[in-house]
């Protein structure tokens, strides 16, 4: 049992919209992110945080995003984050091949330039 109990997901018009966010990238709203929402400040940067990592901006995709949390949740043994970083992975456009491949080394890619950048 949870020394905090997480908030219901209807618990207020904040917390409500608050799981709409998780719902609509990660298919669920955690239990985590519930129980920041007794202070509302928190869940609110963790959400800010959240969102600037995984927006859109640069070349680095979602699918992309997500398997490397899904790499660095191997490296930590986090059983939960894996599962659910697999999960975003494949919802945001990773194909199965990538996934069954992920742990396959690759040459690097350098360049003319002798960056790992066109």
């Amino acid at each position: 049992m949870p020394l905090v109990q997480p908030l219901d997901p209807d618990h207020s018009p904040e917390t409500e919209k608050l799981a709409e966010f998780f719902n609509e990238t990660l298919g669920f709203c955690p239990n985590s992110v519930l129980t920041m929402q007794h202070r509302p400040a928190i869940s609110e940067a963790f959400i800010n945080l959240n969102k600037a990592v995984m927006v859109n901006e640069g070349r680095v995709t979602s699918a992309l995003k997500r398997m490397i949390a899904w790499v660095s949740s191997n490296a930590t043994g986090c059983r939960y984050c894996q599962a659910h970083a697999i999960r975003a992975a494949e919802r945001y456009g990773a194909e199965q091949e990538q996934l069954d491949n992920i742990w396959v080394p690759h040459p690097p890619c350098f360049f003319r330039s002798g960056t790992c950048c066109p």
